[in-house]
């Protein structure tokens, strides 16, 4: 059978192209590619990237405070939003150049269109050409999903934030993972009089319950307006802004509305279900270890699939699936023990089992210490962090490790190597602190607070 191509990969995000360069690249592919918006997906064009430099934007306030406080004479001025977002725009602009100038380099045919499933093997673009290939890989991510209700045609997503032409002057923000969460911190650190809505009774629920206290905490402290337990049940255009109102009775009017209220994945009107693939839950691609799906020359990765929704993971993903296919070098990824980060302000990272989670395994010791860091406690702000670790009773491996800390994510990705090879709290207990830093007091915790 003749083929066009040995894969045809559909979506440019990190998972795809990190797919389409190692098969092409490095495995002498034939590899055709098509994205119908921007390369570099939602982390690279809507998500990461762009938030975590504004995430670095809206630390300045507080850092130029903690200036004043350490002697400095710093004067602060406001937000030149354009510029930023002209730099902004910038940049986004140079990582896309650049996942384009892999792809070339690599080999692989870009086309700039929608792509569309026909059969196993055949893929339409939306310029009207078919193209067959041998394989096919999914890999067109997720978009952010607003629930219909009276007025939800008036609400904001993350994807629209990057683009404001101006800040309003309030928000409310309605939803409680950690996109909405931090996206709270980040306008409320741009100046933004920011609200917070979540349906359920607490936010982050997914992330350890004690280290979201704190987080939850620290943003009322911020100015974030906070309530969970409120559920919208319509929003009206009205002078200055939108009107909301809530099921509880509670109504009020802001600049802006933003929906942070989870994602979907971009499967709708692909042509999976035709070709044979059923879809899952809320539209995503069951696939088995290998990142195959019931149609076996039919693949995905990343977010379009029902595993965990991180770029890092979809990068890994794609690359185990080209040395698998393409490579004569079969391995599945690895899902277990991945370490994330939320980055609020402080910032939230993990790795492992929550308390609760680790308890409903089996026996479990836990050690915690929150306090007051050096650098802020100088500057007279009442922040705390909080460093905790779950270890397994009986074979004294870490199971979890939870930090609510400035720059939580950087330590987290060591404290994730640590756990991967097997670290038992003794290994940590007999590593040499580094002082005087926060991340010493993951290993100078001698006696648990509680066991379980």
């Amino acid at each position: 059978m003749d083929f066009d191509y040995d894969l045809f990969v559909i979506g440019g995000g990190s998972g795809g192209v990190r797919a389409a360069r190692i098969a092409a690249g490095q495995h002498g592919a034939r590899v055709g590619l098509a994205e119908e918006y921007r390369m570099g997906g939602t982390c690279v064009i809507r998500g990461c990237v762009p938030k975590k430099l504004m995430v670095f934007a809206s630390s300045f306030p507080t850092a130029m405070a903690d200036a004043q406080a350490y002697g400095w004479q710093v004067t602060v001025g406001g937000l030149d939003w354009s510029a930023f977002r002209a730099r902004l725009d910038s940049e986004l602009d140079r990582l896309e150049k650049a996942y384009r100038g892999g792809l070339s380099s690599a080999g692989v045919e870009v086309h700039d269109c929608r792509a569309t499933v026909v059969d196993a093997h055949t893929v339409h673009l939306a310029g009207g050409k078919t193209v067959r290939a041998k394989h096919i890989l999914v890999a067109v991510g997720g978009r952010p999903f607003v629930p219909h209700f009276p007025g939800s045609e008036h609400v904001l997503t993350s994807n629209d934030i990057f683009k404001l032409d101006a800040l309003p002057a309030s928000v409310l923000i309605v939803g409680g993972g950690y996109i909405a969460c931090e996206f709270a911190c980040i306008l409320a650190g741009l100046g933004v009089k920011v609200t917070q809505f979540q349906r359920s009774a607490r936010i982050l629920k997914e992330f350890d319950e004690e280290a979201v206290d704190l987080v939850a905490e620290d943003m009322k402290a911020q100015g974030i307006d906070l309530h969970c337990g409120v559920v919208v049940s319509g929003i009206e255009p009205e002078a200055g802004g939108f009107r909301v109102t809530c099921m509880d009775g509670r109504s009020d009017v802001f600049g802006k509305v933003i929906y942070a209220t989870g994602r979907v994945p971009n499967t709708e009107s692909l042509g999976l279900e035709a070709a044979g693939v059923a879809l899952g839950k809320g539209g995503k691609v069951p696939v088995d270890g290998w990142s195959q799906t019931a149609v076996p020359s039919i693949y995905a990765v990343g977010d379009v699939t029902d595993r965990i929704q991180l770029t890092p993971v979809a990068i890994r993903e794609g690359h185990a699936f080209a040395d698998t296919v393409f490579g004569a070098d079969p391995r599945q990824p690895d899902h277990d023990l991945v370490a994330s980060a939320v980055f609020t302000t402080p910032e939230l990272a993990t790795v492992g089992l929550t308390e609760d989670a680790a308890r409903a395994k089996g026996p479990i010791e836990v050690y915690v210490s929150s306090f007051k860091p050096m650098r802020s406690a100088f500057a007279g702000r009442a922040d705390r962090v909080l460093m905790k670790l779950v270890v397994c009773k009986d074979t004294r491996r870490v199971l979890g490790c939870h930090i609510v800390a400035p720059e939580a994510g950087e330590m987290i990705q060591m404290v994730g190597i640590a756990m991967k090879m097997g670290a038992t709290k003794e290994d940590f207990d007999r590593t040499c602190a580094v002082h005087p830093t926060m991340a010493e007091e993951l290993v100078t915790m001698r006696k648990p607070v509680r066991t379980a």
